[in-house]
């Protein structure tokens, strides 16, 4: 009896029994794909339209696809800067019996970008280090986790833009293993990758003058190396300290905070024989700022714009409510000014940007304004002059359309996973 095609999810939305699950998926029709960049890959990647959102479906081994998702499902469980496993899906077959391949369903991040299409209008060597310090910040972050990648590569990443710089996503997790802890060799390997791949990856984009010739890809990419080993450091690093020198623990931890973790426990002991004191964290979670702006806004946003917009609530605090608690100030800004921002963005550009990067993106334009007038500016004039001049010069990213003449994918490193 022929095997019957079985759906594997946490949550089975109906509508993914209406997809073509018995023809391979280089012949599913044009109709079904959402307008996202796709190229060369070693599985074969499709986005669909399903459900007023946009999923990702690979085809690949029944036993690989089980293993990523449930390597995606614990680095969810993990809270960890992953994509979001939908389903796997096997017993497909043709109408003559024949057998298909099993495929995993991801969610589409939206508002992320992969790689090449931050290249695809001539980025400088700026974006590169950019990229290069979310992906360490992201590999530190899975490492600490317990998470071995064991494919690590600027292909294997999507990229939020986060106020100045980038937050990064894992998006493939076929090679991934999760331990209690990883060794100092499993680091390495990771990291050794990394570095071998992202040097490979720009001289892609350097060959296709996607990337400046004069710019050195094995210069930046030995920045993972010391980016990594830097972050690391300070995340678990043992410190010693004089024992009347107590206020460093403060400054240590205030470092970690200002790098975006929280410190959940602190070892400190004694050195026999010394006045000496050594402290080292012990448990270290990311996202302070994002926590910190959750709970006086319940906005969920990346970790540099909770940052930006944290200082915004301070400074709205100072000059215009200094006698109101900090909650209560972070409530009166988002009504007076978070909101009347967002508000003022017609529909037909609303896809630009997510709301805390458009907000990002205003108060650079303010900035930029009063430097120019010589004074602040009306908040009405600052928000008609960014969405009349500032925002429609953005391209859509909430789905990414390359336009024509737009980088294509490098042949030598196609993996979109």
């Amino acid at each position: 009896m022929p095997e019957a095609l079985e759906i594997m999810a946490a949550t089975v939305d109906p509508a993914l029994l209406d997809l073509p699950w018995e023809i391979t998926l280089e012949e599913w029709p044009e109709s079904l794909f959402a307008a996202l960049p796709r190229g060369i890959s070693r599985h074969i990647v499709r986005f669909v339209e399903l459900s007023d959102r946009v999923i990702a479906v690979k085809e690949i081994g029944p036993t690989v696809a089980h293993h990523e998702y449930e390597m995606l499902r614990d680095l969810s469980r993990l809270d960890a800067p992953s994509v979001l496993p939908t389903a796997v899906i096997t017993g497909r077959r043709t109408p003559e019996g024949e057998e298909l391949n099993a495929v995993l369903v991801t969610e589409h991040l939206q508002f992320s970008l992969p790689y090449r299409a931050l290249f695809s209008r001539h980025m400088t060597p700026d974006t590169a280090t950019r990229l290069i310090d979310a992906l360490a910040v992201l590999l530190v972050r899975l490492h600490l986790l317990g998470f071995y990648w064991g494919d690590v590569s600027l292909s294997n990443t999507l990229f939020r833009r986060d106020a100045g710089a980038f937050s990064a996503y894992l998006v493939d997790a076929e090679t991934g293993e999760l331990h209690p802890s990883l060794t100092r060799g499993q680091r390495e390997y990771d990291v050794d990758l990394a570095r071998t791949n992202i040097i490979g990856e720009l001289m892609d984009l350097q060959a296709g003058t996607f990337f400046p010739e004069d710019a050195d890809p094995i210069k930046i990419g030995d920045r993972i190396r010391t980016r990594y080993e830097d972050l690391w450091t300070e995340l678990t690093g043992t410190q010693t300290i004089e024992a009347d020198q107590k206020w460093k623990v403060s400054r240590r931890i205030e470092r970690l905070n200002d790098l975006g973790f929280d410190v959940a426990e602190l070892k400190m002991s004694s050195l026999a024989g010394s006045t000496q004191l050594r402290i080292q964290p012990k448990v270290v979670d990311a996202g302070h700022h994002h926590r910190k702006l959750m709970r006086l806004t319940g906005m969920d946003v990346g970790e540099n714009q909770a940052r930006r917009l944290l200082n915004d609530i301070e400074t709205y605090r100072a000059t215009s409510a200094p006698s109101v608690s900090l909650e209560l100030a972070a409530h009166e800004w988002l009504a007076t000014v978070f909101e009347p921002v967002i508000a003022a963005i017609p529909p037909e550009l609303g896809r630009k940007l997510e709301p805390a990067q458009v907000f990002h993106e205003f108060l650079e334009h303010r900035w930029y304004l009063a430097q120019q007038a010589g004074h602040d500016l009306p908040l009405d004039e600052v928000i008609a002059s960014y969405v009349e001049k500032v925002l429609p010069t953005k391209r859509d990213e909430a789905i990414f359309i390359p336009q024509a003449g737009e980088a294509p994918t490098p042949a030598s490193h196609p993996d979109l996973w």
